[in-house]
Protein backbone atom coordinates (compact mmCIF):
# COMPACT_ATOMS: atom_id res chain seq x y z
CA UNK A 1 0.00 0.00 0.00
CA UNK A 2 1.01 3.50 -0.94
CA UNK A 3 0.93 6.14 1.87
CA UNK A 4 1.56 9.24 -0.36
CA UNK A 5 -1.30 10.90 -1.31
CA UNK A 6 -2.44 10.67 -5.07
CA UNK A 7 -4.13 13.61 -7.18
CA UNK A 8 -5.39 12.30 -10.10
CA UNK A 9 -7.92 13.18 -12.90
CA UNK A 10 -9.97 11.86 -15.23
CA UNK A 11 -11.37 13.44 -18.57
CA UNK A 12 -14.31 12.04 -19.89
CA UNK A 13 -16.87 13.17 -22.97
CA UNK A 14 -20.36 13.48 -21.49
CA UNK A 15 -21.92 10.55 -19.42
CA UNK A 16 -21.51 7.76 -21.65
CA UNK A 17 -21.63 4.33 -21.22
CA UNK A 18 -17.89 4.28 -21.75
CA UNK A 19 -17.38 7.72 -19.56
CA UNK A 20 -19.36 6.24 -16.61
CA UNK A 21 -17.24 2.46 -17.23
CA UNK A 22 -13.86 4.96 -16.68
CA UNK A 23 -15.29 6.36 -13.38
CA UNK A 24 -16.80 3.16 -11.84
CA UNK A 25 -13.17 1.22 -12.42
CA UNK A 26 -11.49 4.29 -11.55
CA UNK A 27 -12.90 4.88 -8.41
CA UNK A 28 -12.57 0.80 -7.54
CA UNK A 29 -9.08 0.73 -8.16
CA UNK A 30 -8.42 3.65 -6.39
CA UNK A 31 -10.87 2.69 -2.93
CA UNK A 32 -9.49 -0.70 -3.06
CA UNK A 33 -5.32 -0.09 -3.38
CA UNK A 34 -5.04 3.74 -2.10
CA UNK A 35 -7.47 3.44 0.81
CA UNK A 36 -9.09 6.80 0.47
CA UNK A 37 -5.56 8.19 -0.30
CA UNK A 38 -6.50 10.34 -3.37
CA UNK A 39 -8.14 12.92 -5.06
CA UNK A 40 -10.46 11.83 -8.01
CA UNK A 41 -11.42 15.15 -10.27
CA UNK A 42 -13.93 13.78 -13.33
CA UNK A 43 -13.69 16.51 -15.79
CA UNK A 44 -15.98 16.35 -18.91
CA UNK A 45 -14.26 17.90 -22.12
CA UNK A 46 -17.66 19.27 -23.35
CA UNK A 47 -18.20 21.21 -19.76
CA UNK A 48 -14.28 22.43 -19.34
CA UNK A 49 -12.54 22.32 -23.48
CA UNK A 50 -10.19 24.87 -21.86
CA UNK A 51 -9.03 22.59 -19.21
CA UNK A 52 -8.69 19.79 -21.32
CA UNK A 53 -6.71 21.34 -24.00
CA UNK A 54 -4.09 23.17 -21.50
CA UNK A 55 -3.57 19.36 -20.67
CA UNK A 56 -2.69 18.72 -24.24
CA UNK A 57 -5.86 15.81 -23.95
CA UNK A 58 -6.26 14.07 -27.52
CA UNK A 59 -8.14 10.80 -26.27
CA UNK A 60 -10.73 10.23 -23.78
CA UNK A 61 -11.07 9.12 -21.36
CA UNK A 62 -7.86 9.58 -19.89
CA UNK A 63 -7.00 9.81 -16.92
CA UNK A 64 -3.96 11.85 -15.69
CA UNK A 65 -1.76 11.12 -12.25
CA UNK A 66 -0.55 14.46 -11.19
CA UNK A 67 0.51 13.80 -8.11
CA UNK A 68 2.93 11.81 -6.98
CA UNK A 69 5.23 13.61 -9.29
CA UNK A 70 6.33 12.17 -12.34
CA UNK A 71 2.64 12.81 -14.37
CA UNK A 72 1.61 9.80 -15.78
CA UNK A 73 -1.37 9.57 -18.34
CA UNK A 74 -3.81 6.10 -18.92
CA UNK A 75 -5.66 6.29 -21.71
CA UNK A 76 -9.17 3.70 -22.24
CA UNK A 77 -11.89 2.78 -20.15
CA UNK A 78 -9.60 1.48 -17.01
CA UNK A 79 -10.80 -2.00 -17.53
CA UNK A 80 -7.34 -3.38 -18.04
CA UNK A 81 -7.02 -3.83 -14.34
CA UNK A 82 -3.23 -4.57 -14.64
CA UNK A 83 -2.17 -1.57 -16.87
CA UNK A 84 -4.00 0.82 -14.78
CA UNK A 85 -2.27 -0.37 -11.39
CA UNK A 86 0.91 0.06 -13.46
CA UNK A 87 0.01 2.96 -14.99
CA UNK A 88 -0.17 4.23 -11.27
CA UNK A 89 3.30 3.04 -10.02
CA UNK A 90 0.49 0.49 -7.73
CA UNK A 91 2.55 -2.34 -8.98
CA UNK A 92 6.51 -2.96 -10.25
CA UNK A 93 7.21 -4.24 -13.53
Amino acid sequence: MKTERYVLRLYVTGMTARATRAIRNVREICDECLEGGYDLEVVDVYQQPALARDEQIVAVPTLVRKLPLPLRRIIGDMSQRDRVLLGLDLVRR
